[in-house]
């Protein structure tokens, strides 16, 4: 973790400012520049970046035994959501949804698109399912075969309890599912400590890589279970795993600049201290920026409790002088690109925790707001006094 202003990491190179969202975000020079070289799609120098691109996320997974497979998906983090879900549920399946945000809804909603049954546990904004929750629900309708959870919940914040959705799952008897988009790489979900069937992640998130690919990493004997389940062929995992297996390539056009990029990623993952250390720098970015915005006024959406270090969403202010886009653009000509809020009961906004910055990038962030305040003449940053009582009746 970084302490010390001469051994913060660089800034963005080419004037470009810091991105404080979920991803995409901020990535390393060395990054950007592995981009540069072109790669033939079915050539042996690719085949073996794919193999070690898998290799090496089977590793930060946990996977020691050889029991689960890494399968790369083109695309963005919600195609390889649908993929997992489009191949790993039965037609005759039925998935308990686990909600609190916009992630887990989206994860209904693809179900509806998919026609596979399921059912909805729907927390809001403000709280996490929790075990006992899951357990009952499961313990209701025997005809749930799968859950599917939101490791980190990036619409409010939330970081949701997996380890104890887990052992409520496999209790009785069911599957787990779990979307890891915002959390893999910087927090553990090792497959020998929390138990699942498959997770999904994308390149860009906290490994720092760019957009153009996921992955899931599932038990091999549900990947070998899963032949014919798929409601798409470009989203099949199962097709795209026995085509890596039996060829070592992609079955379609891969992105091979983004490829080549995560793996320079993959490279600063390891030397930073891989999950540890990714993790720690994000945990200080968030105390760090949270200290200095709540020092401002501004309140959390969360209790602490329930803060992830990946990114933190905040009240808009109460003063009639604060104008989120106003605010925005100010933070954006100050170096910073923030996030606009995704919640539906309160106005709000975003900040990210994740990319190549530390806690000398979120101390300047914190003076940005204040001076952007003061150019807006907000007088004080304080929610309205509704937003907090509605947080309290629904967190209640």
């Amino acid at each position: 973790m970084l302490h010390s202003p001469e051994n913060a990491l660089p800034a963005p190179r080419l004037g470009e400012p810091y991105l404080l969202t979920p991803g995409p975000l901020t990535t390393a020079y060395e990054v950007k520049e592995a981009m540069l070289r072109d790669w033939g799609s079915w050539d042996a120098d690719f085949r073996a970046m794919t193999r070690s691109l898998c290799d090496q996320l089977l590793a930060l997974a946990g996977d020691r035994d050889g029991e689960f497979a890494c399968v790369p998906m083109q695309g963005s983090g919600s195609f390889c959501v649908e993929a997992m879900l489009g191949t790993f549920v039965p037609r005759d399946g039925k998935v308990l949804v686990l909600a609190n945000g916009a992630y887990g809804l989206r994860a209904a909603e693809t179900m509806k698109y998919l026609g596979r049954a399921y059912t909805l546990i729907d927390k809001g904004d403000y709280l996490p399912p929790r075990g006992d929750e899951v357990g009952a629900a499961l313990d209701a309708d025997p005809a749930i075969t799968h859950v599917i959870a939101i490791h980190c919940e990036t619409s409010s914040g939330i970081l949701n309890p997996v380890a104890e959705i887990s052992e409520a799952v496999y209790a009785r008897g069911r599957k787990l599912l779990i979307d890891s988009m915002s959390a893999f790489g910087a927090l553990p979900l090792d497959v020998t400590e929390i138990r699942y069937e498959a997770m999904v992640s994308s390149a860009n998130k906290c490994i720092e890589g760019v957009p153009g690919f996921g992955f899931v990493i599932a038990r091999k004997s549900e990947l070998e279970a899963a032949k014919g389940n798929s409601h798409s062929l470009a989203l099949d995992v199962y097709a795209q795993w026995a085509y890596l297996q039996k060829t070592g390539q992609w079955r379609y056009t891969p992105p091979t600049h983004v490829v080549a990029a995560f793996l320079k990623a993959l490279e600063l993952h390891a030397a930073e201290g891989g999950v540890a250390g990714r993790g720690a720098r994000y945990t200080r970015n968030r105390d760090v920026m949270v200290e200095g915005m709540r020092a401002l006024g501004f309140e959390t959406l969360l209790k602490d409790r329930w803060l992830s270090p990946i990114i933190v969403t905040f009240f808009c202010p109460a003063d009639p002088n604060f104008v989120f886009s106003t605010f925005y653009d100010l933070m954006k000509a100050k170096g910073f690109i923030i996030y606009p809020g995704k919640l539906t009961v309160v106005d709000s906004f975003r900040v990210g925790c994740i990319g190549r910055m530390d806690e000398h990038v979120m101390r300047k962030v914190v003076g940005a707001a204040k001076e952007a305040l003061a150019e807006m003449g907000v007088a004080s940053a304080a929610p309205p006094a509704a937003a907090i009582a509605e947080r309290a009746k629904l967190a209640a």
